[in-house]
């Protein structure tokens, strides 16, 4: 540890606080049930990938309809 204080020059306070955080994330990690975890990671990544279709989908509809008034605009 002192030789990370001295090397990043940090304090002993922050050291101690993220090993502090990094303790609670591992105990609450292990009180989880795995299966819940994995679930909610499923979930999530469905839903991000619904919401990158209907962004796919909005900007192919937005390219077309530039391409449509630029068509009319020369037209």
């Amino acid at each position: 540890m002192a030789e990370a204080r001295r090397g990043y020059d940090l304090s002993p306070s922050e050291i101690k606080g993220w090993v502090d955080d990094a303790g609670r994330r591992m105990e609450n990690v292990l009180r989880a049930n795995p299966l819940d975890v994995s679930y909610e990671y499923e979930k999530q990544l469905r839903d991000l990938q619904e919401a990158h279709g209907a962004a796919m989908l909005e900007l192919r509809a937005r390219k077309k309809l530039a391409a449509l008034m630029e068509w009319e605009d020369d037209n």
